[in-house]
């Protein structure tokens, strides 16, 4: 009997690549989302051996979130959160607790209530919040002091489900994605500003000049590893965190990601800004932030990370014109 996880926020760019991964090997996805996947992924998710489907909802409707559960999921991935600017979050602060805090909890409620044997909460690197702009790398361990209502909610999730797990015998992880770009991202309106990574390819793919703020140097990490990631632990047998960091442990900038274009593309222009000029490509912060330990993940699941710049640049590419529907209709 095939195994079905529920991935609440689905059709979004992570949950899309995590349906793949575990379409890919076998299980029955369900997608809950307040819009259907990508036509172009729903073509290709019916390739795959595992079986698919998706329902439309809001993650505020308690009803509709109920009635998800009726697919009986084995496991269950929270990916539904809204990543908002300053402006969003001074217009409507309410909406950005409902999705990433309260419909979280709803749904590990629910989750207690109809027997799911593990749910992994996806929260992000924004939890380690201002503390993360220092030299050097972040362990989970690490003291966090997260300033936006993004970053308040992503904590607040994983000491929530950390909370409840322990009350109620339950199997609740949460993992701090890093910066995340790749396949299937698009314009969803839950997310203000799009991947730097996927900014500079679009850019670059039109050939339009890239003018860059500094270099911009990550630990990016690349769609199907955090499929890969979330996968591994939905199946491993044993975990012995409530959190997990999910990076490659290695950086590159966005300039090294610019200049592989740019060596495919004569002429096109990949620069730093010049004093006074505004650079095209929004880096999402004013300075680097330090790269993810990801130890626990790979002591406790053995995953590895497959994609540095060059591999996500190949990959991408050879992506791109498999699924051209998918990047023309981003």
């Amino acid at each position: 009997m095939m195994k079905t996880t529920l991935v609440f926020g689905g059709a979004g760019f992570v949950g899309l690549n995590i349906a793949e991964a575990l379409l890919a090997a076998g299980r029955k996805v369900v997608s809950f989302d307040r819009r259907p996947p990508l036509a172009s992924a729903q073509k290709h998710f019916a390739s795959l051996p595992g079986a698919f489907s998706h329902l439309v909802g809001d993650i505020r409707d308690a009803a509709a979130v109920e009635a998800a559960f009726a697919c009986k999921p084995d496991t269950v991935v929270y990916g539904a959160a809204l990543t908002p600017g300053p402006a969003r979050e001074a217009a409507d602060p309410l909406a950005v607790m409902e999705v990433n805090l309260t419909g979280f909890v709803r749904v590990l409620e629910l989750s207690r209530k109809h027997g799911v044997a593990r749910a992994i909460n996806l929260s992000s690197a924004g939890a380690y919040g201002a503390a993360a702009f220092r030299p050097g790398t972040l362990d989970e361990s690490d003291a966090v002091d997260p300033r936006s209502l993004y970053s308040v909610t992503k904590f607040a999730s994983e000491r929530t489900a950390a909370r409840l797990a322990e009350l109620w015998k339950m199997d609740f992880r949460s993992v701090r994605l890093s910066a995340v770009f790749g396949p299937w991202e698009h314009e969803s309106g839950v997310r203000d500003t799009l991947s730097p990574p996927y900014q500079v390819a679009r850019m670059a793919l039109a050939g339009e000049a890239i003018v860059l703020a500094r270099p911009t140097e990550r630990d990016w990490v690349y769609g199907p590893d955090v499929a890969a990631a979330v996968a591994a632990l939905l199946d491993a047998p044993k975990l012995n965190h409530d959190v997990y960091n999910i990076g490659p442990g290695i950086t590159w900038t966005l300039q090294d990601w610019g200049q592989l274009f740019a060596a495919k593309r004569p002429g096109l222009v990949v620069r730093l800004a010049k004093s006074g000029e505004t650079p095209t490509v929004d880096p999402h912060s004013a300075s680097d932030r330090a790269s993810l330990v990801n130890a626990r993940i790979v002591a406790d699941t053995g995953m590895k990370f497959q994609f540095g710049l060059h591999e996500s640049f190949a990959h991408l590419e050879s992506w791109i014109k498999h699924h051209p529907d998918a990047w023309a209709g981003a």
